[in-house]
């Protein structure tokens, strides 16, 4: 798949376009589509299935679709609704609900869904009947076109709310309550950033089991096919102050394949004061994310933010037995962006935590030149050491927090903010760090600020104390010489130990 068009796949999962979950009050609620004949269905039915497609040659999924809705431009897909109370479950008070999702614009290929109780699945029948047109004109009889993704909205106070969408390739987001959609997730990366270029797997199918309604949890099981691999996901999902999904996947590998990327994730960043590419904006900002957050096997909290280059710019930070990573949104004031349309402030921080050892590897971040908005140009993962075989399979578990903020949390001082700009010849840069610590005005006049550069040198480091903010402020200079990039490196110290996580940064020309 081209790079245009899988940024087009990202830019538009938005959310909240295409559906509308209620009945108004008064009305007759509408029939969600019909189901087709029960068969068994077993914890182990999809992994037996991911075993039997890999055994045969790839294809693609043919399914063609009307003209009307292949050529559709994005504004005309989105007027594609659905009919007010057609949502599975909607009349069942199971709290969830599900809306699947036509198929048109980039959202051609066609994925099949079906509804599990009682150890037997049925699939979900195309009916057109439950979708609102707008002023499009589709022929009178359309037959089962199938479907392009899943929806997942919760019970509310209000009704019905989004909680999940997967749509798109292998692609899907979730959010927490009061948060729009933003970061994009990935069940499973391959190549990306490498030659001969990305390998783009596909959901196939999903099987969704009817919830408890004591439980509040979702079960989403999900077939993933492409030239490389086949896999089964099981996917819970539990709304609460976060939205929480666990992820267990298994692998098969239809040939040998390397640069695997596992918990992939990306977010849109366009500009903020750490880069000034673009500065002839109304906003003080844009970006969905300020930065990637590891934890590393030894324990180590490093924070790295990211930014929109000139060039693309790959990072890889080495570790063994990761414990956890994730794209935060830390900038959680309005007056970060003054965007009154997007809201960036609001959008959800993805924290990934593995569930078991996952060896040696690195935690690769690409970070993408981008003009626009729209275009989701930063991109982490985990990329294991060891690629797979042909005929091997692979386990892999974790759990995603969909998030204002992790439930893993550095217990040293945070990096609040970085900026940077140009004095002279040099680079100048400005790092904030915030913690209890520094509410102590004595404690926060000890500390010690340790800057590295490589290549480069640093030539100035000025601390500033701020006891209203907790923080710390450290103001460097970076003397590049002749050089085009250096890696940057700042942690606090107080009495020789750690004060703060690691900030690193690479500055590029």
């Amino acid at each position: 798949m081209a790079d245009r068009q899988r940024r087009e796949f990202l830019q538009l999962a938005v959310g909240g376009a295409l559906a509308a979950s209620l009945a108004p009050p008064g009305s007759s609620p509408a029939a969600a589509e019909p189901l087709g004949q029960p068969v068994p269905f077993s914890a182990d039915s999809v992994v037996k299935m991911a075993v039997e497609l890999a055994s045969k040659p790839f294809k693609a999924p043919e399914a063609p679709l009307p003209s009307i809705f292949s050529d559709l431009t994005f504004d005309q897909y989105a007027s594609i609704r659905r009919v007010p109370g057609a949502a599975i479950w909607s009349d069942q008070k199971l709290g969830f609900s599900l809306e699947p999702l036509h198929r048109g614009f980039v959202y051609t290929t066609p994925i099949a869904i079906n509804i599990v109780e009682n150890g037997m699945a049925q699939k979900v029948i195309y009916e057109a009947a439950n979708f609102d047109f707008g002023k499009l004109e589709p022929p009178a009889v359309l037959g089962d076109l199938g479907f392009s993704g899943l929806r997942i909205l919760k019970a509310s106070d209000q009704g019905f709310e989004d909680v999940a969408i997967f749509q798109g390739a292998n692609f899907y987001r979730a959010r927490a309550h009061a948060q729009p959609f933003g970061v994009t997730a990935r069940g499973l990366a391959i190549r990306t950033g490498d030659e001969p270029g990305e390998e783009f797997p596909l959901f196939r199918e999903f099987w969704v089991e009817k919830p408890n309604p004591a439980a509040n949890t979702l079960t989403l099981h999900a077939l993933l096919d492409s030239a490389s691999v086949t896999g089964a996901f099981r996917f819970t999902l539990r709304p609460l102050e976060a939205t929480i999904i666990d992820t267990e996947t298994t692998l098969i590998a239809r040939t040998p394949v390397d640069k695997l990327g596992f918990g992939a994730m990306a977010a849109a960043y366009l500009f903020s004061a750490l880069d000034h590419r673009l500065v002839d904006d109304l906003r003080a900002a844009v970006y969905e994310s300020t930065g990637l957050q590891i934890l590393s096997g030894s324990g180590e909290w490093l924070w790295r933010p990211v930014s929109n280059r000139e060039t693309l710019q790959i990072s890889a930070f080495s570790d063994l037995n990761p414990r956890g990573f994730g794209l935060l949104q830390r900038s959680r004031s309005f007056d970060a962006f003054y965007d009154d349309d997007t809201h960036w402030e609001l959008k959800p921080s993805l924290w990934i935590e593995p569930i078991g050892d996952w060896g040696e590897g690195d935690l690769r971040l690409l970070e993408i030149p981008a003009q626009a908005e729209t275009n989701e140009n930063v991109i982490a993962q985990w990329r294991p050491k060891a690629g797979m075989a042909a005929a091997t399979s692979l386990m892999i578990a974790y759990r995603q927090f969909w998030c204002w903020s992790p439930p893993s949390r550095p217990p040293l001082a945070s990096c609040v903010s970085s900026r940077r700009g140009k004095v002279g010849n040099r680079q100048r840069f400005a790092v904030e760090m915030e913690g209890d610590l520094f509410s102590d005005p004595a404690k926060a006049a000890a500390v010690t600020a340790d800057v590295h550069a490589a290549p480069g040198k640093i030539v100035s480091v000025r601390l500033f104390p701020n006891k209203d903010r907790r923080s710390v402020r450290v103001v460097f200079d970076l003397d590049p010489g002749s050089e085009t990039y250096s890696e940057l490196r700042l942690t606090l110290s107080l009495d020789n130990q750690a004060a703060s996580e690691t900030w690193l940064y690479r500055w590029t020309a």
